[in-house]
């Protein structure tokens, strides 16, 4: 059997089982299965492929049928264009947080400014790290309680090239962070605590329970962020928060509450309102 025809065969079995995205899935379990990259499965697609990948491929197939999403497979996830690990203590990044990415580098402006960045339950390092990636004058701090996410952080920092401008704390939010930030990013646990049973059991099953856990009413952590908030931020700094659905008038309630000003509510791709925008004052590299 070829590299092409094991991924049909991959596809199709999956597509039985009504996984979603079957061919997308084969090919990113194919490429786990032998070894290669998307470049040499298009350029090599008629190489025969040995018994003991095609059993790989096979264990793999499985384990997304019986309900494994393939990031925790592959034990990676692309965010930003980066190639992030995970770990099982941290979230798997998802299209809709690149929201708080786009939101945070519109407030700074001018990409070359020496900024210090702050992100709060930094889990993988995702947020920070795309941040990072954009400013080459920043230096950015990540904070999670979780030991193992901030060394897969610390790592994903190194693999990317950026650890020489990061550092990764353990701690509880912004209790083990002293000094003032000039951007603060967090995306913190907003599920309420009720409905994470409801969940996609690809999120319920797989991802961490105190990463999604926002409490009985979801906004928990938004009460702990935003009530230390205050002296973390410099003069003119931005918080930028990723938002559960319908959460934007509460959590900007909260905000106000902390002195802060909204700036603005910024939606992802479908619409929804995603990321919250508040600071003290106007940055100076606002656009």
């Amino acid at each position: 059997m070829t590299r092409r025809e094991a991924v049909r065969r991959a596809a199709a079995r999956l597509a039985a089982a009504d996984v979603a995205s079957p061919q997308l899935d084969a090919r990113l379990l194919a490429l786990e299965a032998f070894g290669i990259d998307h470049a040499i499965l298009l350029a090599d697609g008629n190489v025969p492929i040995a018994l003991g990948d095609s059993d790989c491929l096979d264990r793999l197939v499985e384990r997304r049928i019986a309900g494994e999403p393939v990031a925790r497979i592959t034990g990676r996830r692309e965010f930003w264009g980066l190639d992030f690990a995970l770990a099982p203590e941290t979230l798997v990044p998802r299209p809709d947080t690149e929201t708080v990415v786009e939101a945070a580098l519109a407030e700074v402006g001018d990409p070359d400014r020496p900024l210090r960045v702050l992100d709060l339950g930094t889990g993988s390092g995702c947020l920070l790290l795309a941040v990072m990636s954009e400013l080459p004058e920043a230096f950015g701090v990540g904070v999670d309680l979780s030991p193992v996410a901030a060394a897969t952080a610390r790592a994903n920092a190194q693999a990317l090239g950026l650890g020489g401008r990061t550092g990764f704390v353990v701690g509880d939010w912004s209790a083990s962070i002293s000094g003032s930030f000039d951007l603060v990013v967090s995306n913190p646990p907003y599920i309420v605590s009720g409905e994470i049973a409801e969940l996609d059991k690809d999120v319920r099953d797989h991802d961490p329970r105190l990463a999604l856990d926002g409490g009985p009413d979801g906004l928990h952590h938004y009460r702990e962020i935003l009530g230390q908030a205050a002296p973390l931020l410099s003069p003119g700094a931005a918080m930028v928060l990723e938002l559960g659905a319908g959460q934007g008038p509460e959590v900007s309630g909260l905000a106000l509450d902390a002195g802060l000003k909204i700036r603005r509510i910024v939606p992802d791709l479908a619409g929804v309102p995603r990321a919250l925008v508040a600071g003290r004052g106007p940055m100076s590299g606002n656009r």
